[in-house]
């Protein structure tokens, strides 16, 4: 793969791209693999991503006694029956 050095960044627009690649969770390298790509037209950009929001309301909301029932049911479904596999 090739590489490429960029030289005569300055100061103010390394800050800005260290701090959006952090913002993103990614490497600058990363970040600007990512900004290339979009600008030569070989990724597109995602505009008009869906956020679903409709079962917001269900997040948080378990009482102890709930989240107990509702994990102990899990935990019960995770047991390996040792006669099934013989």
């Amino acid at each position: 793969m090739k590489a490429i050095t960029v030289r005569g960044i300055a100061p103010n627009v390394a800050i800005k791209l260290k701090e959006i690649a952090s913002k993103e969770n990614k490497s600058l390298n990363q970040l600007m693999l990512d900004l290339i790509q979009i600008r030569v037209g070989i990724k597109k950009e995602k505009k008009f991503t869906r956020t679903y929001d409709d079962l917001d309301f269900l997040f948080g909301k378990w009482s102890d006694k709930e989240f107990d029932m509702v994990q102990t049911k899990i935990d019960d479904e995770r047991i390996i029956d040792p006669e099934l596999w013989k």
